[in-house]
């Protein structure tokens, strides 16, 4: 009887011990899994800015007024502007193309055709000095989504697009540097062969381009500090502000190296909150802009927005209109890309 029980006692500490194995190299796993996803796609170096906003240089007063000019042409004056108002889509690429002739480049534009009628993409370049066979592409789209004058989605994206060539104008670069005004990327040529941007994207693959980088400008001029205002695909919250007062700089995977790169240089050089993710590209709203176009060509690129429908509830209405845009915000977060920019094109 007695030696029954030892052998019984046996059995069940060596059950014990194999179990704690087991649950020892399951917890391993876990760890690991938990530092790679935080190292990949939360981690980002450098601190976002807190506290009392500085007040406005003199430069950024400047770039603040510029940009609500552009963002009310765009907006206000032309309005609408898609395939369905073809006029209008045509007006802002006119007021593109020219204003950033007067800015002195020789702006391109790139066409195609849908159903007969051409689309431009409007593209200026700067060579680079050292190495102009390596590209940084800087890009937002121009047109709105149907029904919507389009401020904050995109005039703020086309205004800073516009603008931070305007700046480059009297900038040197090592690295060859592109503003591209991107066309037709809302729906219904979103994610489909016709949207601009993946047009550019393919046919600089087709020329065997060197782009070393792209930023594309989104859904940039909104900003609030009021409590539970920013939103998340779960679960991506647990990690993130609730109050939807910064810029994020968002990208895939494969581009979170980019991610950091220009988060680090942002919040080196900007007093103003920022918030990075490289994440994976299925989750809603990752890939919601012009850099998937890049991805599909095999290009490292990210998004830099305001998060669009996950803050600002006027996203695809009626209601974007120029005066929901805050232009001292946007003024700083655009001086602040001008100083990414510089560090990419080194």
């Amino acid at each position: 009887m007695q030696e029954s029980s030892k052998k019984s006692r046996l059995r069940i500490q060596l059950i014990t011990k194999a179990a704690l194995r087991r649950l020892a190299v399951l917890f391993a796993i876990l760890l690991g899994l938990i530092i790679w996803v935080g190292s990949t796609m939360f981690w980002m170096p450098g601190q976002s800015y807190s506290g009392k906003l500085p007040p406005l240089t003199a430069s950024e007063i400047a770039l603040r007024n510029a940009l609500e000019k552009d963002v009310k042409r765009l907006a206000s004056d032309i309005g609408i502007r898609n395939a369905g108002d073809y006029k209008n889509i045509n007006i802002a690429a006119d007021f593109l193309a020219t204003t950033l002739g007067e800015a002195g480049y020789k702006a391109i534009r790139q066409e195609y055709k849908i159903d007969g009628k051409s689309y431009y993409n409007i593209a200026v370049e700067k060579k680079g000095i050292t190495k102009p066979n390596e590209i940084v592409v800087v890009g937002g789209h121009y047109d709105s989504v149907f029904t919507s004058p389009g401020a904050n989605d995109n005039g703020t994206g086309a205004a800073a697009t516009l603008e931070l060539a305007r700046i480059w104008a009297k900038r040197n670069n090592n690295r060859t540097i592109r503003f591209v005004e991107f066309t037709n990327e809302e729906p219904p040529f979103f994610w489909t062969k016709d949207m601009g941007s993946l047009v550019y994207a393919e046919r600089s693959q087709q020329q065997s381009e060197n782009i070393v980088a792209m930023l594309s400008l989104e859904t940039m001029g909104y900003f609030s500090d009021t409590a539970n205002s920013q939103k998340y695909p779960f679960p991506i919250g647990l990690f993130y502000p609730n109050q939807g007062n910064f810029i994020s700089f968002i990208g895939n995977i494969n581009s979170g190296g980019l991610v950091r790169q220009a988060i680090a240089s942002f919040r080196r050089h900007a007093q103003f909150p920022s918030e990075g993710a490289a994440l994976p590209a299925w989750i809603p709203g990752v890939g919601w802009s012009d850099h998937w176009s890049f991805w599909q060509q095999g290009y490292k690129a990210i998004m830099i927005t305001d998060t669009a429908p996950y803050r600002y509830n006027y996203y695809h209405t009626e209601q974007d209109t120029w005066e929901k845009v805050d232009f001292a915000k946007l003024a700083r977060v655009v001086a602040g890309v001008a100083e990414v920019i510089a560090d990419l094109v080194e």
